[in-house]
């Protein structure tokens, strides 16, 4: 669905393009920083308990999982499991 009109996508473009690559990176990074509190509130809101593990994977499936095969993602799973496992000394 495209409902902008391309003058003002073309207007929008520009106005953009006048910030410096820095205010961009900024932009870029604040908008990933919202989506990231967005995914982590709705994990939460679905499981109230639930542990930076679990919410380390949800977030994953999330943003990541559509791009990787089963076989590929439960290994990406394990991994970020494993890693929140403490370390036998």
């Amino acid at each position: 669905m495209n409902d902008t009109s391309t003058d003002m996508e073309q207007r929008y473009r520009a106005m953009l393009m006048q910030r410096t690559g820095e205010e961009r990176l900024i932009m870029g990074c604040a908008m990933r920083d919202t989506a990231r509190a967005l995914v982590e509130a709705s994990i939460k809101g679905q499981d109230p308990q639930a542990t930076i593990e679990a919410i380390r994977k949800g977030l994953f499936l999330r943003f990541y999982g559509h791009e990787f095969d089963h076989e590929t993602r439960a290994k990406i799973l394990a991994a970020i499991e494993s890693a929140a496992l403490p370390i036998a000394g």
